[in-house]
């Protein structure tokens, strides 16, 4: 019959090539164009692949043996019975134990023999058409969770899949969907049942668990989910939520965590986990991770928490943070010439390599200092404000400056006499052609020696007060009855001529830059530990006027650490590296290499940053 069939199928293609051949001799149309198609080298190739598929469903394979795991086991026996075996018979003997060797034998066994399961009897002709199909799913449970919660139709008494949590074994069996209803679990009934004694079910079972369910019939197949990428800017724990459906499987995060949502279906909750911040460490693909997902309230969830509970919000501290002590108003850190911390000079302009130093003159610094602690004073601005509360999470998108756009803004912050200020001034002293801060603004008269441009811009009252009903400041202040103000026309200029722009603003001063124009990059910098902070400015001196200074005192030091804390405490989300800064060479290069990073590699930015003008 093989015979029969290749001799059929060779004819059969003779013949048409033959008549095909007659036609193009007719010039009869289109002739040409078969006799091509006919004698193409993959038709010949595709009748083969026919002619084998033909040959192996007429000589199906047998095995040799259909018990290949009692032979096995024999060998083994036989192995054992050798007083003094040889390596090779030693490590046959471990080959053939191995537990996958024997799951192997195993299955050849079950092929050949043909025992594929039970035969399951024919449908009864009496069954009706609209007769609901039943599904039964085998899991074998270990140490991991089933990954699925449960709901009861308070109506029916029916119990549902409420959920199936991404990575859990659940989801990774494909089996079990939302919407499916359980009917019975390892031979129990579960209608009219409790959810918490269907949970006790679960827990008193081991090993192999049955579930017999009934497919939702409103179920998607093709329900795939859009994996995006989300910053926490508030905190969350599920224990403390009493509207969360589950709390077990909740997931608890921090402000500044960066969370993989892989369910949005539910409205009101998502599915995600928390991965490293690090780009080098993410996986876009959810199957790929082992990790199971966790519930969290989806975003218009938090919203309404939010302002419900305002006052309780861990993101809704109070902004009048403790203000200084009077005369402890400078980030300007004096000590001794032998000490880690070296001293700042009286004069109030620097050069370096002949480029000037702009923006570290005390007049620009006490400014800032006493206007901050003016704002300060009131509360005012703690008052709740729903249309100015930080959204739940932000998506964010993995971002590389390319070449030819500017540099990111870099921007560094932290509490008063950390030591922020002479970071700043390290750095650019360390690379002053790569490095520079924005020139300052002011309306005070300029003096012998100053040029515009280098110390301050000077200019009038009216122009200053112009440029601040237009929203060109990212802060501003009064001292002395004269106004001082970084602008950003003074940090675009600083880009645009192909430096980084190095500027350290109070923490209010961080929602207005944060812009697709700058893609700001903070550093917050906070203190080291207690003994260590005390150690490094056991001898320093700070300056409390325009021209005294004093040393630190033990409630400076207190102040100091509160100061940190609560900064950190409110606005941890925005950070994007948080930098000790235990001794200041050391701190200047980690801060050198922090920024370098920053604009060469991949970062995580949020999304709207890097969409294109529509």
């Amino acid at each position: 019959m093989r015979q029969t069939i290749d001799e059929g199928v060779s004819e059969v293609l003779s013949c048409v090539v033959e008549d095909v051949g007659h036609a193009v001799s007719r010039n009869v149309g289109g002739a040409e164009l078969l006799r091509e198609l006919l004698n193409a080298p993959w038709l010949r190739s595709l009748l083969q692949i026919y002619e084998c598929l033909l040959d192996f469903e007429m000589s199906t394979p047998k095995p040799l043996l259909p018990y290949a795991s009692g032979l096995s086991h024999e060998i083994m026996s036989a192995v054992q019975m050798i007083q003094h075996p040889s390596a090779e018979a030693r490590e046959l003997h471990r080959l053939l134990s191995s537990p996958h060797i024997q799951a192997l034998l195993s299955s050849h066994d079950s092929v050949a023999q043909a025992d594929f399961g039970p035969v399951l009897p024919p449908l009864s002709d009496d069954m009706a058409e609209d007769e609901e199909a039943m599904r039964i799913v085998c899991l074998v449970k270990n140490n991991q969770p089933l990954g699925a919660t449960i709901r009861k139709d308070e109506e029916t008494g029916a119990i549902y899949i409420a959920r199936v949590i991404h990575g859990g074994l659940a989801d990774r069996s494909r089996l079990l969907h939302a919407g499916d209803l359980l009917v019975e679990v390892n031979g129990n009934p579960v209608a009219g049942l409790e959810p918490e004694q269907v949970i006790q079910i679960l827990m008193n079972s081991h090993g192999t668990i049955l579930f017999k369910v009934i497919p939702d019939a409103a179920q998607s197949s093709g329900n795939s989910q859009k994996t995006v990428f989300m910053k926490a800017m508030v905190d969350y724990c599920p224990l403390l939520d009493t509207c969360s459906p589950c709390p077990p499987a909740g997931m608890m995060f921090s402000r500044g965590e960066l969370l993989q949502v892989v369910d949005q279906s539910d409205a009101r909750w998502w599915q995600a986990r928390k991965i490293s911040s690090s780009p080098m460490k993410i996986s876009s693909s959810p199957s790929s991770s082992s990790t199971c997902a966790g519930i969290i309230p989806s975003a218009s969830m938090l919203r309404s928490k939010q302002r419900e509970n305002w006052w309780s919000q861990p993101l809704q501290v109070h902004t009048c943070i403790k203000p200084l002590t009077v005369g402890g108003s400078a980030d300007n850190i004096q000590t001794p010439a032998d000490e880690s911390w070296p001293a700042a000079g009286e004069a109030d302009s620097d050069v370096t390599d002949g480029i000037y130093l702009a923006g570290f003159r005390r007049s620009f610094r006490l400014w800032r200092r006493t206007s901050y602690r003016r704002r300060r004073q009131s509360c005012i601005s703690c008052s709740p404000d729903t249309s100015s509360l930080c959204p739940p999470y932000e998506e964010v998108a993995l971002y590389q400056r390319p070449p030819e756009e500017n540099h990111r803004l870099i921007i560094l912050l932290g509490a008063t006499r950390v030591g922020v200020n002479e970071l700043r001034k390290s750095l650019i002293k360390l690379n002053p052609s790569s490095f520079q801060s924005p020139v300052p603004h002011t309306t005070r008269p300029m003096r012998a020696g100053e040029q515009t441009g280098r110390e301050y811009h000077f200019i009038t009252r009216e122009l200053f007060e112009y440029m601040v009903c237009n929203h060109r400041f990212v802060e501003y202040g009064e001292f002395k009855g004269q106004l001082y103000g970084t602008s950003t026309d003074s940090i675009d200029d600083v880009l645009r001529r192909g430096r980084m722009c190095i500027i350290d603003v109070e923490p209010h001063s961080i929602q207005p830059l944060r812009s697709k124009k700058l893609k700001p990059f903070v550093i917050f910098i906070k203190p080291p530990a207690a003994d260590r902070l005390r150690e490094t400015r056991r001898n320093a001196r700070i300056l409390s006027s325009c021209r005294e200074t004093r040393e630190f005192r033990e409630e400076d030091f207190v102040d100091l650490e509160e100061t940190s804390r609560l900064i950190e405490e409110k606005y941890k989300q925005f950070f994007d590296f948080t930098l000790e800064n235990n001794e200041l060479q050391e701190s200047c290069r980690k801060l050198c290499s922090i920024i370098k990073e920053a604009q060469e590699k991949e970062q995580w930015i949020p999304v709207s940053w890097s969409r294109e003008e529509e």
